[in-house]
């Protein structure tokens, strides 16, 4: 009996057993299978995922510095995602933004990180579901992202504007982002009207030479600073009604004497620290100040006291802001072209150099050898 029970209870003990190291087998066993459906996924998307990717060439910022960071590099591209466009670049704008971020006066989202806020090229693939773009299409963007230093890039869709075939790529890269920024400037920030005199502080350069035909052109007095003789002939050139090459003159008192002491309505400054307490002084009562750049380094802080003297304004814009929707973009890249067609701008595009030269570009602007509009060629 004793016998019979001890062989009873091993029994069950054995088969017990038996199922739990087979049931540990099997469960091991899809584990494994599991992980290598796992694994054969990942590497497949890896797969298709590099497989979509491309390599282009273009310049990478690594550290915050002179144009030495600028580096030219390998830089992969992928497939545009919903609400996106691929671009293949053909000419990309050189504008004094792009030092500002090198040299982290202006924060990036990150670093390294590829500059560059214009170009124009040609769409070469479309996100899914998008329409209103097509492959072939030529476009162009000034703003609203970055990286265009690169020969081919992905874009959203609502920040590039279509360019009209009698606009050249070139000239559309060198043309949007200072145009648009001319357009805000006399248009919206200060409207500029007949009868009103401005001055424009670095005339012959990208934006300055816009600033000056188009104020011209709407019927006002324009002076203009300049650094060279070569730049004052480009300024009278550019509409400018009266030059002062401030190497040679004081340019507080040559305003003071062609305004008979009266002033100027506005001051368009892209130069900063060397200029702006002079431009104060150059404005008459209620005259606006418009700060737009600071070539020579940012301005010393102004006390409200210092504009209380004649009531006036001060303004530091940015271009972003007044492009916010998508309307305000596409009527002011509209403004700037239809102006370009009906002679009114006249757009020099003075410089134009390898992209992988880019390094060059960014010495001869920022040293001031340069006028008019810099322009890459991937």
């Amino acid at each position: 009996m004793s016998s019979l029970g001890t062989s009873f209870q091993l029994v069950p003990q054995v088969y017990t057993v038996s199922i739990f190291i087979k049931t540990t087998r099997v469960n091991s066993s899809l584990r494994t299978q599991k992980s290598l459906v796992r694994a054969l996924a990942t590497q497949a998307s890896s797969s298709s995922s590099s497989s979509s990717a491309k390599m282009v060439k273009g310049i990478r910022v690594h550290e915050h510095g002179g144009p030495e960071v600028l580096k030219w590099e390998d830089v992969e591209v992928g497939e545009p995602k919903e609400g996106e466009v691929r671009v293949k670049n053909k000419a990309i704008g050189l504008n004094f933004i792009d030092v500002y971020f090198r040299k982290g006066v202006y924060k990036t989202p990150s670093i390294p990180y590829i500059p560059g806020v214009e170009a124009c090229g040609v769409v070469t693939a479309v996100g899914p579901g998008l329409t209103g773009r097509q492959v072939g299409d030529v476009v162009a963007f000034a703003g609203g992202a970055m990286g265009s230093y690169v020969e081919e890039q992905i874009l959203p869709a609502d920040k590039v504007v279509p360019v009209p075939p009698s606009i050249e790529p070139t000239v559309a890269a060198s043309l949007l982002l200072k145009g648009m920024t001319a357009q805000f400037l006399l248009r919206r920030c200060f409207k500029v009207e007949p009868g009103h005199t401005v001055l424009v502080h670095a005339a012959a350069g990208g934006v300055g030479s816009l600033l000056c035909q188009w104020a011209n052109a709407l019927g006002a007095t324009v002076i203009g600073t300049v650094s060279t003789k070569e730049k004052a002939a480009q300024a009278k050139e550019d509409g400018c009604h009266h030059v002062i090459i401030y190497k040679e003159e004081d340019f507080v008192a040559r305003v003071t004497e062609i305004t008979s002491g009266n002033g100027v309505e506005v001051v368009y400054d892209s130069v900063g620290k060397d200029t702006f307490e002079g431009s104060l002084i150059c404005l008459k009562s209620r005259g606006y100040m418009v700060s737009f750049g600071q070539s020579s380094g940012a301005p010393d802080p102004v006390p409200l006291s210092a504009l209380s003297v004649k009531s006036l304004f001060l303004t530091r814009p940015s271009l972003f802001h007044y492009t916010a929707t998508r309307d305000e973009l596409l009527e002011t890249a509209g403004e700037v072209f239809a102006n370009v067609n009906a002679g009114i701008l006249r757009v020099r595009v003075n410089h134009t150099y390898p992209l992988s030269e880019a390094a060059l570009a960014h010495s001869d602007l920022e040293n001031r050898k340069t006028s008019g509009s810099v322009v890459l060629i991937p």
